[in-house]
Order: structure tokens, then C-alpha cells, then sequence
């Protein structure tokens, strides 16, 4: 990529930074709240979604799952303070991705499998199986969302003054095809399952399976763009704050370079 595409060609990605939304200081605050918001979605799904569920190794997963949301949240609290996120603003950039990922996505995905597995029709081995189904149909959307990205910003749609960064939330239908061939085939997978297995017999279990499943695709789609101003943050100063709280410019990047670390 860094050899196709100039800085020019990610224009568009710098508006969330320049509107503030995801500046140093905002991340940080953002940081500071999943501390709590991962304490609280670690003793739902396991203190109350997995209370009556035979997913298998339920215990194992319990257990891992609390050290790397312990570590996540001693280190987003670390870089909730300015000294530190100002040094290192990729390294907070990353650490809000990875908190988005375990609430939106790692918490949200395990309490709808947890939850599957307290009807009577459930056996582990169903669980198990649905388990690669729905993962392998994550990491499809996740490579076809990425490349679908890829060929965006190779044909200059998010340079400045293109129709996207004009119409950010515009509906380009020929390259939406494929993720709507993706998601829809989920889609009818899942319901499909829980059709098969009594899980419409209760609007609330039902709700509380779907919800978090639609949840943790989203989580998905949007992680390639993440990881596209990631990568930004570590190619190009432009997409760096200053000290002062200032987005460096690309002309001014070389003399503010000295203030932007990591």
C-alpha cells in the first residue's frame, strides 16, 4: 500500500480528526469509560449469560478473557492521561480499537453464544459448529469489507474533493454488492439455525441473540477503516496531534515532527 498510494489518496480519513471526534484528548475520555464498560459487560456474560449455558469450556474462556480485558483496561488508563497519549497517540489510537473490539465485538459475540446455549434443543456440538460458522463468516466480511476499502482508495475516493468526501455516506451499489452477498448469506444462516432450533419461541431471547450478533458485525465492517488510519497515524504526521492539541499539517509535519511521538 505505502508504495501505491500518497498521503493524498487518505485525505478523506483525516475528517474524523479534524472535527475532534477522535482527537488525543477525546480518545482518552473514550478510553476512561470502557474501563467500566468492560467490568460491567464481563460480569454479564458471565455472571448472568453463562450462568445456565452448556457452551463447552466455558470456565477457560472466562478465565483468559479476564486477563486480556484486565490488561486492555490498565493500559487505557494509562493512556487516558495526557502526558502519556500525547507521546504516544498511535499506540491510544490502538488500544481504542482493541477496547471497541472487546466490548462491540469479543463481549457481544460471546453473550449471544452463551445465551444459545441455555435452550433445552442446544447440544455443544451444535454450539461448536455454529461457532466456525459464524467466525468464518466474520473473517469473510472482514477480508471482502478490506479489499472492497483497498479498491476505494486506490480509485481516489477518498482523496480531497472526491464524491465521498463530498457525500461521505454515500451508497456506491457496485461496490456494496459483494458485502450485501456476504451479509445477507449470514444473515439467513443464522436465522436459519435459530429457526431450526425453538429460539423464536421467546421475542427476548431472540432479541438478545440477534442484537449483539448484528453488533459484533459491525464491528467488522468498520474495523478495516481503523486499521487504514492506523496505519495513517503511523505513515503520515498529518494524522498526528501536536503537544498543544493541534492536528499537524502536511506542510507543517516536518517542523512539528519533533513534537509528535510514536
Amino acid at each position: 500500500m505505502k508504495r501505491l498510494l500518497t498521503e493524498e489518496d487518505f485525505k478523506i480519513l483525516r475528517g474524523p480528526l479534524e472535527s475532534g471526534r477522535q482527537s488525543p484528548a477525546s480518545l482518552g475520555g473514550t478510553l476512561f469509560l470502557t474501563v467500566f464498560m468492560q467490568a460491567l459487560m464481563y460480569y454479564l456474560i458471565y455472571y448472568v449469560a453463562a450462568a445456565n449455558s452448556i457452551y463447552p469450556n466455558i470456565n477457560e474462556i472466562k478465565s483468559t478473557h479476564f486477563w486480556l480485558t484486565l490488561v486492555l483496561s490498565v493500559l487505557a488508563i494509562l493512556y487516558s492521561i495526557p502526558y502519556i497519549y500525547y507521546k504516544s497517540q498511535k499506540i491510544q489510537y490502538l488500544l481504542t480499537i482493541l477496547a471497541g473490539l472487546n466490548i462491540g465485538g469479543a463481549f457481544m459475540y460471546l453473550g449471544a453464544i452463551f445465551i444459545m446455549g441455555e435452550n433445552v434443543h442446544a447440544t455443544q456440538e451444535a454450539l461448536i459448529q455454529f461457532t466456525y460458522t459464524t467466525l468464518s463468516i466474520a473473517l469473510l466480511l472482514f477480508v471482502v469489507t478490506f479489499i472492497r476499502f483497498y479498491m476505494l482508495l486506490k480509485n481516489g475516493k477518498y482523496r480531497e474533493g472526491s464524491m465521498r468526501g463530498m457525500i461521505r455516506g454515500s451508497f456506491e451499489s457496485k461496490s456494496y454488492i459483494p458485502l450485501a452477498i456476504v451479509g445477507s448469506t449470514g444473515l439467513v444462516m443464522i436465522l436459519q439455525y435459530l429457526f431450526r432450533n425453538g429460539y423464536f419461541n421467546s421475542l427476548e431471547t431472540f432479541t438478545l441473540i440477534i442484537l449483539p450478533f448484528l453488533i459484533f458485525y459491525t464491528m467488522i465492517f468498520v474495523l478495516p477503516e481503523q486499521l487504514v488510519i492506523l496505519y495513517c497515524k503511523y505513515r503520515f504526521k498529518s494524522f498526528n496531534f501536536n503537544e498543544r492539541g493541534y492536528l499537524c499539517s502536511s506542510e507543517g509535519a516536518k517542523d512539528q515532527s519533533s513534537e509528535v511521538n510514536m
